[in-house]
């Protein structure tokens, strides 16, 4: 930990060093929003508190969400996916006052049963968040999303896959070793 923090200190120095006031201040962004993907969980989370903790304090803290789901009843849902590597997704849910209400880890074992042929893209995407890899196959027109995540027993982590047909709905599961064969 402390190398990262003398990483992104150094990094800060070199980006910050010559630079306007609006240089400066899109430097100390990007260095965050990398600092952020490379957070630990624990980091990542710290002292979030359903009814107090804010949405700007979340997004200070765990920088801006790859997706934003807003809902009728004015509540919204952020999207963090730790890929590509990574094999945790958190979705943080905030009410409609704009406070944090819970943090989920979406990649597990009851998420991935939930994927069954018949779902669109979108209800895929809102039960296990954005895939780590999509890759097309033309000649079977058919798209697959998967998702890098921690399965345990013997090779600790592994890619689940949904297949999509050319209409966007799932016409099938699988499951596939991680690269690197579960050492990450």
């Amino acid at each position: 930990m402390k190398r990262l923090m003398l990483a992104a200190t150094c990094a800060a120095a070199v980006l910050l060093t010559g630079c306007n006031e609006s240089q400066s201040e899109d430097a100390m962004n990007k260095l965050k929003s990398i600092f952020n993907a490379v957070k630990p969980d624990t980091l990542l989370l710290k002292d979030l508190t359903p009814g107090v903790t804010t949405e700007a304090q979340i997004r200070d803290q765990m920088g801006e969400p790859e997706t934003t789901r807003n809902f009728t009843d004015g509540s919204r849902r952020f999207e963090y996916p730790r890929g590509p590597a990574g094999t945790t997704t958190y979705f943080v849910d905030i009410d409609a006052r704009g406070k944090f209400v819970s943090v989920t880890q979406v990649l597990t074992a009851a998420n991935i049963a939930k994927i069954r042929p018949g779902l669109t893209q979108d209800e895929v995407r809102r039960i296990l968040g954005k895939p780590t890899t999509i890759a097309e196959y033309p000649l079977k027109k058919e798209r697959v999303w998967s998702w890098h995540w921690e399965e345990g027993g013997v090779t600790r982590d592994a890619m689940f896959n949904a297949h999509f047909g050319p209409d966007g709905i799932v016409t099938t599961t699988s499951r596939s070793e991680a690269l690197g064969g579960g050492a990450h």
